[in-house]
């Protein structure tokens, strides 16, 4: 098979170049916050995102639906426009300005992956989607609830996702105190990276970053977590945001195999 690119991968280049630099310096409106560290090698994801490549490719809308518990529907925001999946919006927006997005939020407060299954079809499905973020994890873990049969319930939803042909890129806990007073949390970070790795979807390494904010960066938890020691805040969203729009970016942008090429003689 022959590898080839999309005919906006030499731009491409320079926009991602463009917003990894961009992602290292504050806003001029947030002076006073620290600046965003979500860098390519810790937020890129391990597969091209084939669907969103070639809907981009066409010049198509692209649809992506955010599922998942408090941290999608935007807990600890201090307003509903400023949730990851609208700062994701106006970040590929940024990225992409000829580009359409539809972001849909589904996220719902409180709730745990079997919640969520249930909802997979009227909410999820339903829409059509090209892209599929779901956040999970993060309530089974603070409940204390058992884990042995977790990797089963996501991979019934995995196998809803890939009959309609959809990529899909999973979010692990965030690295919040409540999270990491749980003796099992990098247990559920694992279960969520072996599951994707095994069922060959994408995971956003959410964990990961914020735990770099914390012990790279040496910010405080007050910086990113809300007075609730669980949820994010306005500045932890919207640098979250800005790395999922760097990975989903590079990822729908990278090269692949084309389906329609000919072996080489």
């Amino acid at each position: 098979m022959h590898v080839t690119k999309t005919a906006s991968g030499a731009m491409m280049v320079i926009a991602v170049a463009a917003l990894l630099a961009g992602s290292m310096l504050p806003a001029a409106a947030e002076e006073a916050q620290p600046a965003c560290d979500c860098p390519l090698e810790i937020v890129r994801l391990a597969n091209p995102l084939t669907r969103v490549s070639q809907r981009m490719a066409a010049g198509l809308p692209v649809t992506i639906v955010a599922i998942g518990s408090s941290s999608t529907a935007g807990a600890g925001a201090s307003t509903p426009a400023r949730s990851y999946p609208s700062r994701l919006a106006e970040e590929l927006r940024k990225t992409f300005p000829t580009q359409a997005f539809n972001v849909i939020n589904r996220g719902v407060n409180g709730e745990e992956v079997p919640d969520m299954l249930k909802r997979f079809d009227s909410n999820v499905i339903a829409e059509k989607p090209d892209l599929v973020l779901w956040q999970l994890g993060t309530n089974s873990l603070i409940r204390d609830k058992e884990m042995d049969s977790k990797d089963a319930t996501i991979r019934s939803g995995l196998d809803k996702l890939r009959a309609i042909g959809a990529d899909v890129v999973l979010i692990d806990p965030q690295f919040a105190p409540k999270v990491i007073a749980k003796p099992e949390h990098l247990k559920m970070v694992a279960l969520i990276a072996d599951t994707a790795k095994r069922e060959k979807v994408q995971v956003f390494r959410r964990f990961a970053v914020m735990k770099r904010w914390s012990e790279v960066n040496r910010l405080p938890f007050e910086t990113f977590v809300s007075s609730d020691g669980l949820h994010q805040n306005d500045w932890s969203y919207a640098c979250m945001a800005k790395g999922l729009g760097i990975a989903i970016a590079e990822a729908s942008q990278r090269p692949v195999l084309s389906a329609t090429a000919l072996p080489p003689r």
